[in-house]
């Protein structure tokens, strides 16, 4: 590759390894897959000061809501989970930029995020967690690692290193679509209008046992557009936050939870690889989102937004990065925990400054 095109190429994605290293510091200090947490620290290096005590290790800043799910029945003939049977049920969430940093400038990143727990009547959970992010940038936990390492600025160039970028694409050529879709994504312009979604794949139950393998988002009923560049360049530290609660001091935000059913062929297991848009697609509800509260008191908190918390009728795939993530979210979840209990975690202040 020549000089001029990979500058060209690459320029964008110093801010992007900013971006992945960030990420896959938290990822891979909570799941261990760099060994011993000795080693762990010692690859990470004092960026394990930026933990805030009582924070979440990834997406800090975020805001509680409460509301309701209100379920069609359109479901109801692919799993017996409640969920999708039950007329409605209560449910508590949390939206959040992918920011570690609680205090970080809503700009700071084009990534949003839907948490949620739901409960039906018979004391069954549903955890959720959700991303804008369309997919996970390669096809398990250590290509993750291993793009951090690859994007890595060369401290004589300033720019990451053309070969060592070439062989990390070699090894996970799926990465290319998410760098570039990275380098590209718009800003957006509110929490109301995103549609969240799940990049890995769960298999529902039916009662007749039948097996039906999905991937879910919810899909806003606000339509807004993306942030401009003016836009974001004048936007307030906190607007995403201080929009919401404008909005939801007017009236209810809706989401419709659309379910998209593979079909023979279609990659389960590899969370990279989107499924053809024309698969079927079920609306198996309506999420009303009604409030929103400061974290620190707002009932989200302390709850472990683990995605692989799922109730009877639905279940796991054998994504190997939904094993990772179960670890990242119990190693969050007991050190802030621990934190708060032992009075270290900072009073919250403001919009984003909460646990």
């Amino acid at each position: 590759m020549q000089s001029g095109k990979f500058k060209t190429f690459y320029l964008p994605l110093a801010a992007i390894a900013a971006i992945i290293a960030g990420l896959a510091l938290s990822f891979a200090w909570a799941a261990g897959l760099l060994g011993h947490r000795t080693t762990t620290r010692t690859f990470l290096g004092d960026s394990l000061q930026h933990f805030e005590p009582g924070y979440r290790r990834a997406h800090g800043k975020g805001i509680c809501f409460t509301g309701v799910f209100r379920s069609s029945g359109a479901a109801a003939s692919l799993s017996k989970a409640r969920f999708f049977s039950q007329q409605e049920f209560p449910v508590i969430g949390r939206f959040s930029i992918g920011a570690g940093d609680p205090h970080a400038a809503d700009t700071s990143t084009t990534t949003v995020s839907m948490a949620l727990l739901l409960t039906a009547d018979d004391k069954s959970q549903w955890r959720m967690k959700l991303n804008n992010a369309p997919y996970f940038p390669t096809r398990n936990a250590e290509g993750f690692l291993a793009q951090r390492s690859a994007f890595e600025p060369d401290p004589a160039t300033g720019q990451p290193d053309p070969v060592r970028v070439a062989a990390f694409f070699k090894e996970y050529p799926e990465a290319r679509k998410a760098v570039e879709y990275k380098a590209t994504a718009s800003s957006p312009s509110s929490f109301a209008g995103a549609q969240y979604n799940v990049i890995n794949a769960f298999v529902l139950l039916a009662a007749d046992g039948k097996r039906q393998p999905v991937r879910w988002s919810m899909r806003p009923r606000t339509t807004l557009g993306s942030l401009s560049a003016g836009d974001r360049a004048k936007a307030s530290r906190d607007f995403l936050f201080d929009d919401i609660k404008q909005r939801l001091a007017i009236a209810p935000l809706y989401w419709d939870l659309t379910l998209q059913l593979a079909e023979a062929g279609d990659p389960i297991d590899d969370p990279s690889q989107p499924w053809p848009e024309e698969r079927k697609q079920v609306i198996a509800g309506t999420l009303a989102v009604t409030g929103v509260h400061d974290q620190a008191a707002g009932g989200c908190r302390d709850i472990n937004f683990d995605p692989t918390l799922v109730p009877p009728g639905i279940e796991l795939s054998n994504d190997p990065v939904l094993a990772a993530r179960a670890g990242i979210y119990a190693h969050s979840y007991n050190a802030r925990l621990r934190e708060i209990g032992l009075g270290k975690a900072t009073e919250a202040v403001g919009h984003g400054d909460s646990h």
